[in-house]
């Protein structure tokens, strides 16, 4: 089997009754779950069934939920398949701690307890701050850089050719929409998020990020990791820390990252999330690329037979 590289949603992937019915028939799934509940203190899996939407969709909820979901995917996949072992590994902003969780960088606790004082930092962020993003869709990255620089934002998300995300105050991402097309940019949608992720509003969370990881058992990651602030492999511990740390205001260069893998001969991709956002930003950036997504047990089941021929 060609070990494929697997690749972890971000923020805004998460839906109500995700990891379900994994957690329903599995006792791997369950005891990851208990696990979580109990370190976290509340019942994240009672929010990922139930929600309600507003209460998953809270920063500090739904990045937990995601690692976990995730890192659940990946213990099931695994138990299908014992000679299973990822070629490297990359998430979406959140998704990059999940790929340490992944790779061993740290423990799955350590990490747990990381993403969800992330969530916690970045909401009291955009709480203390009036935040907006905005996606620009068919403008390459010089001309969202030169309307970035026109407008005093910041670019946010590297995410596929043709599709940036900006992030900045409301007032001046409301600029920017309205002069995108005066900068060749063909379309510019306002995003429902909370505030101004990947920007310099969030550098409060940063700051207690930074904290956080000073005091997190961090060693070298059992495969390559590609970071999302720099999309190159990251492997010392104060790298590790240096770019999860700039990665809250900075861009995530998403491109970059896949093509680093496509570049070092890796064609094959897992996402492991719900929905299959990865996958259609992996398509854009490299259409000869494949992506395996799996997102609950009906995709899993399809995974491991795709796998095993």
């Amino acid at each position: 089997m060609t070990q494929p590289v697997i690749l972890f949603s971000g923020q805004g992937a998460q839906k109500i009754g995700m990891a379900r019915d994994w957690i329903e028939s599995s006792a791997t799934a369950r005891d990851l779950a208990n696990q979580a509940d109990l370190a976290l203190g509340y019942s994240l899996t009672e929010i990922m069934f139930e929600g309600p939407e507003e209460k998953l969709t809270a920063t500090s909820h739904c990045q937990p939920a995601l690692y976990l979901h995730g890192l659940i995917g990946l213990a099931l996949l695994k138990e299908r398949l014992p000679d299973f072992k990822p070629a490297a590994a990359a998430g979406l902003s959140l998704g990059e701690f999940t790929a340490h969780a992944a790779a061993y960088t740290f423990s799955f606790e350590d990490g747990l307890r990381l993403v969800s004082r992330r969530g916690t930092f970045m909401e009291e962020a955009c709480n203390a701050t009036d935040g907006a993003m905005a996606a620009l869709i068919g403008g390459d990255e010089e001309k969202v850089r030169a309307l970035a620089e026109a407008t005093d934002v910041d670019v946010a998300n590297l995410n596929a050719p043709g599709q940036i995300v900006i992030s900045g105050t409301t007032q001046n991402i409301d600029a920017a929409v309205a002069q995108a097309k005066d900068f060749g940019i063909r379309r510019a949608i306002k995003l429902n998020v909370a505030g101004a992720y990947h920007s310099r509003l969030m550098a409060s969370a940063q700051e207690k990020l930074a904290e956080e990881l000073v005091n997190t058992i961090i060693t070298t990651p059992a495969i390559p990791v590609v970071a999302n602030f720099t999309a190159k492999p990251v492997g010392s511990e104060g790298e590790i820390r240096s770019t999860l740390t700039s990665q809250v205001t900075g861009s995530v260069r998403w491109i970059e990252s896949i093509q680093h893998f496509i570049d070092a001969g890796h064609t094959s991709f897992i996402e492991i999330g719900p929905g299959k956002v990865l996958a259609g930003l992996v398509a854009k950036i490299a259409p000869s690329a494949t992506v395996i997504s799996i997102e609950d047990q009906a995709s899993l089941d399809a995974a491991v037979e795709q796998l095993s021929q």
